[in-house]
Formats: structure tokens, C-alpha cells, sequence
């Protein structure tokens, strides 16, 4: 069975190189632009991971990730933030909710291994 990644990104050029990377690597990829779709998706489906941009046009990821660790499906799921402006404080307040992050611009071999961190993560827990 396919593992099922969740991306969240309004960059659509990033979006889709992550997805096609994933996808490549056999992934069962969905995407969201936005953080009502996204929420709705989590809400539809179980996913092994979700990676989180921290800016979308309607909501911040912080906001998305702590409704997302309170609901059923994913309260569990490894969450990775994935952003192009992590500042120090981003960076603490990511530690009370996210699994990791990545700072872009990231090499595609940054975000394999930050997928393979949150997918053990997902695996030990």
C-alpha cells in the first residue's frame, strides 16, 4: 500500500515538484492550496504525512497544524513545515506542533530526508 502524503503549498511550481517527486518515489500524493482545503481533505482522509506551508493565502500553518493535532484522523500524523521565511521564533513555535521543517530553497535530497523523518516518526509512534 501506497504511503499517503498531504501537500500544503500555495507555490504551485513547489507543490509540483514535491508532488512529482513523491509520486516518483511511489507516493500517493494529494494537494491543497489553501487551509480550508486542506482542512477538509484531513477531515475526508488518513494521511501518513502532511507537509505545511506556514503562509497560505487564508490561514497561517500554525493555525492548520493545531486544528489538525486536535482532530481524530490526524492527531497523529507527522506534520512538516515547509517554508521559504523561518525566523527564529518560527522556528521555536514550530517545535509545540510540528514534526520538522525545511527552510526553502531545499535540495530535493532535504526533503526526501525530512519525508523519511516524518514517515519513521509516523512509523515508531
Amino acid at each position: 500500500m501506497a504511503v499517503k502524503i498531504l501537500i500544503v503549498e500555495d507555490d504551485t511550481p513547489l507543490a509540483m515538484m514535491m508532488a512529482s517527486l513523491l509520486t516518483r518515489a511511489g507516493c500517493d500524493v494529494q494537494g491543497a492550496h489553501t487551509g480550508e482545503k486542506a482542512m477538509r481533505l484531513a477531515q475526508e482522509s488518513k494521511f501518513d504525512l502532511i507537509t505545511l506551508d506556514i503562509d497560505l493565502p487564508d490561514m497561517s500553518g500554525f493555525e492548520i497544524c493545531r486544528e489538525l493535532k486536535q482532530r481524530h484522523l490526524s492527531r497523529h500524523t507527522p506534520i512538516v513545515l515547509i517554508s521559504g521565511r523561518l525566523c527564529e521564533e518560527d522556528r521555536q513555535r514550530a517545535g509545540f506542533c510540528f514534526t520538522g521543517f525545511v527552510s526553502y530553497p531545499a535540495s530535493k535530497r532535504s526533503l526526501v530526508l525530512i519525508f523519511e523523518l516524518g514517515l519513521w516518526w509516523n512509523l515508531a509512534a
